[in-house]
């Protein structure tokens, strides 16, 4: 791999009239750069108070921009809007309502929810009342919603009528810590249920905003890992600077501008930068309740005059599908900066998007773990296609190589190693919960070890090179082998089971399982779909793999762990690397 491949570096450039970049000049402001400053910024509430909700909305009240446009919100048929003031009174009804639950400081209150406004209002409300907001897709099946309300110690639940009865209501039971579910919309058939529209109605838009300290804990995002159950990454409500600030620096996102973030709230994205950052920010943020639909895309570009978009790698190649003719039949001159997250940007998406739009979208590169962007390409810089771009002011990292309790950075450009960060920055998680041990195993010889392989060039761009384990990232997805395992091996004819990537041109990767069956089974079409129905059931298409096959026996190591990688390399023809520990084989 060269640094740049067969495209060329696309030079940073500034259109007639466009206003100078928020982060002007790198490398000088990168070295002036302190937290300490920027969290000097929102020191809004007397005593050392900090809190997201409040830093989203009262602050910006407070400030004299209640009447701005803070959230264009549109259905499949009709829109709403909400001000500053007006999502300010909303949040603080939900919170008046928790607080009549007898939920307060420290509980979790979960939503499942699609793109509906009344996810918004919960996320704020819940930290506006001290509560810790925990968001779950609405895509997942029954056992990995079961699975992270349990290891998230959920409280309380904000759904809709369909999904509750679909997706909780069959394990409800087996959940005492579970005291109230809120059902959106004016009534709930069911028992043990309450209707979200009278208790918003008769809440109180007068709300004392919780004193939360910057450590307290504010998010729970949940992350897979390869064996195992899900992660619970916890959050403070000190991460509000480094949404802000990498908002500003990252993303190039002011005060005036018409910001539409693709992603769900059920992911980090879609919370971070779908909701806190922007409204940080005081920009109106438009969100979009419908699945992807290229028309319907552009449209909504063209009609609402968006300028800052965020968007992932699996919508902008499903965008090149759609064709530049389509693209070219709407009015997107108001687009004046184009990002991307999820997974790695592939270079010819990069220079399709300049291209089609005059723009070139704009990777960047983080983790739920790290709460916020890490590394990006930057307006003030040139971007070189297929690259994650360059640090963050107040975030250094590194390539290294573990060698046992420390690490040795390696300096020598387009080197492989791993990526790693340097703690201190304020949207770093501070715990997995309940698992304190799996959290201190991040971090070795000063440095959070990411888990990605990745090479730094000689001008500082960084590289994605793959994961160093075996979680799966489809769609911007991450994905745990042993979620989708578990839920195969269930099944009465599955002895043993194994999920890998592959690869896929739209998602990037896509779960592939490898079966092998019981006595007395035999393999067949049949029981091959008969298989990747019980997967969608359970696991939801999001999580479900696509395609799967049988075979007599998985490889194993001795010790009896499956080898997934072992699985792939055969299965995409890749070199096997060391099998000395395959079962099987002789020292």
């Amino acid at each position: 791999m060269t640094e740049t491949g067969p495209f060329s570096i696309i030079h940073k450039r500034l259109g007639p009239g466009e206003p100078v970049p928020n982060l002007s000049e790198y490398d000088g402001e990168r070295a002036e750069f302190t937290w300490d400053e920027a969290r000097a910024a929102f020191a809004h509430l007397p005593g050392h108070i900090l809190n997201i909700g409040d830093e989203a909305l009262d602050g910006q009240v407070r400030r004299g921009l209640g009447d701005r446009l803070a959230l264009r919100w549109l259905g499949r048929d009709r829109r709403r809007d909400f001000t500053y003031a007006g999502l300010a009174a909303a949040t603080n009804r939900f919170a008046n309502v928790l607080r009549s639950l007898g939920v307060g400081r420290g509980d979790r209150v979960f939503s499942l929810l699609g793109r509906v406004p009344e996810l918004y209002v919960a996320a704020l409300g819940t930290l506006k009342n001290g509560s810790v907001f925990a968001p779950l897709f609405s895509a997942f099946g029954p056992e990995p919603v079961r699975a992270r309300m349990a290891l998230g110690d959920a409280r309380v639940l904000v759904t809709t009528e369909s999904l509750y009865r679909r997706k909780v209501l069959p394990w409800r039971a087996e959940m005492p810590a579970l005291q109230h579910v809120l059902i959106v919309g004016d009534s709930t058939p069911h028992v043990g249920t309450r209707a979200l529209g009278p208790a918003m109605g008769s809440a109180s838009e007068a709300f004392a905003v919780e004193r939360t300290l910057p450590e307290d804990m504010a998010l729970l995002h949940f992350t897979s890992g390869t064996t195992g159950r899900p992660k619970g990454a916890v959050h403070v409500h000190d991460a509000v600077v480094s949404h802000h600030v990498t908002a500003r620096y990252a993303l190039d996102l002011g005060p005036d501008d018409v910001f539409w973030c693709t992603a769900d709230p059920g992911w980090v994205t879609g919370t971070s930068y779908g909701i806190v950052a922007p409204l940080t920010i005081g920009c109106t943020m438009v969100v979009d309740e419908g699945e992807f639909d290229a028309e319907r895309w552009y449209s909504i570009i063209e009609r609402e005059r968006v300028s800052v978009w965020y968007t992932a790698p699996t919508a902008i190649r499903m965008l090149m599908r759609a064709g530049t003719d389509l693209a070219k039949a709407h009015d997107l001159s108001s687009l004046r900066f184009m990002a991307s997250v999820g997974e790695p940007l592939n270079p010819e998406a990069v220079v399709w998007s300049q291209s089609v739009f005059g723009h070139p979208f704009h990777d960047n590169w983080w983790q739920t773990e790290t709460g916020g962007i890490m590394i990006a390409n930057f307006r003030c810089l040139d971007v070189k296609p297929g690259s994650m771009g360059r640090p963050l002011p107040g975030v250094n990292a590194a390539i290294v190589e573990r060698q046992g309790a420390t690490v040795q950075v390696l300096d020598t450009p387009m080197t492989v190693g791993e990526l790693a960060l340097a703690p201190g920055w304020p949207s770093m998680f501070r715990g997995y919960l309940h698992d304190e041990d799996r959290y201190r195993k991040c971090f070795v010889g000063g440095w959070y070890l990411t888990g990605d392989l990745a090479m730094r060039d000689a001008d500082g761009y960084f590289w994605f090179v793959g994961r160093s384990d075996d979680v799966i990232k489809s769609a911007g997805h991450l994905i745990g082998p042993f979620e989708v395992e578990s839920v195969l091996l269930e099944h009465p004819a599955v002895a043993e089971a194994a999920a890998i990537g592959v690869p896929d041109p739209l998602s990037g990767e896509a779960v592939k399982a490898f079966v092998a069956l019981k006595p007395g089974h035999a393999p067949g079409e049949a029981l091959r779909d008969e298989l990747l129905a019980h997967g969608r059931k359970r696991l939801g298409a999001a999580v479900a793999p696509k395609c799967l096959d049988f075979r007599d026996e998985l490889p194993r190591t001795r010790s009896g762990k499956i080898m997934r990688r072992l699985l792939k390399a055969r299965e995409l023809g890749l070199p096997e690397g060391d099998i000395s520990t395959l079962e099987g084989t002789e020292r």
